[in-house]
């Protein structure tokens, strides 16, 4: 049977360490990180108008517009993380590269590719909503909640 005063010992030099190891841990550049995921994130964006606008001018209406620019940028996304220049730019933008629905994409594309090796249906069809999954179901559910607050209010 262990002795409850070495477990006791044990759990104080524990806690004596955390707080050695804790003063020693450099503090992180806040004001830095919220400039680049704030800049990176705009850029992101303003790639995002840019495609709108190209597709506003060729003709189509704004609301006929919008399908085809996030399907350009979900490619566009998929491309930057299969080269492993996204992974790059989340690195350096921390939320202002995950926060737009290129991170989303990038979220399960890294994912397919890191089981491909497992198969097309049990590795990568499998994995790939592995992270995005949670992301969309609180997604629907929280749509769902918020529209039926919307008619309840009515």
């Amino acid at each position: 049977m262990p002795n409850p005063s070495k477990r006791k010992h044990n759990a104080n030099e524990q806690a004596k360490y955390q707080r050695i190891a804790s003063a020693h841990v450099p503090k992180p550049p806040l004001a830095r990180n919220l400039v680049t995921a704030f800049a990176v994130g705009g850029i992101i964006c303003a790639v995002g108008q840019g495609v709108l606008n190209y597709f506003v001018s060729s003709g189509m209406t704004f609301d006929e517009a919008i399908a085809p620019t996030l399907c350009v940028m979900i490619a566009l996304s998929a491309l930057l993380t299969a080269t492993s220049i996204y992974h790059h730019i989340g690195e350096f933008a921390g939320a202002g590269a995950a926060i737009p629905i290129t991170g989303f994409a990038n979220t399960i594309v890294a994912a397919a590719m890191d089981f491909k090796r497992e198969g097309y249906i049990l590795g990568m069809g499998a994995k790939m909503f592995i992270i995005a999954g949670p992301v969309i179901v609180y997604g629907v559910v929280s749509g769902v909640i918020v529209s039926a607050i919307r008619w309840l209010s009515r």
